[in-house]
């Protein structure tokens, strides 16, 4: 069976949002609150996990993160807000 893909985004302690994907996001959210993910994320604790959702394979969801780092501040603001529309399932 394939790994199932999630798309997430995280608040900096800088204010600044952070997309990311992950197969398992809350050990990858670990994996950053212990400045071992990405270079963007080190010292821009703490962090806060915003938002996820389920995007399918890996394909999709490097597809799926491409669009959303498109998206303006605002538009990623509505996202967070709305929820994930595309899954209907989030954590």
């Amino acid at each position: 069976m394939d790994k199932v893909w999630h798309l997430y985004i995280l608040r900096c302690g800088d204010g600044t949002l952070y997309t990311g994907i992950a197969v398992d996001v809350e050990k990858r959210f670990a994996a950053h609150a212990a400045g071992k993910g990405a270079k963007y994320t080190r010292g821009r604790g703490p962090l806060t996990l915003l938002y996820q959702e389920v995007c399918g394979d890996h394909t999709q969801a490097l597809r799926r993160e491409l669009e959303v780092k498109k998206l303006s501040r605002q538009e990623k603001e509505q996202l967070i807000l709305e929820g994930p529309a595309r899954s209907g399932t989030s954590a």
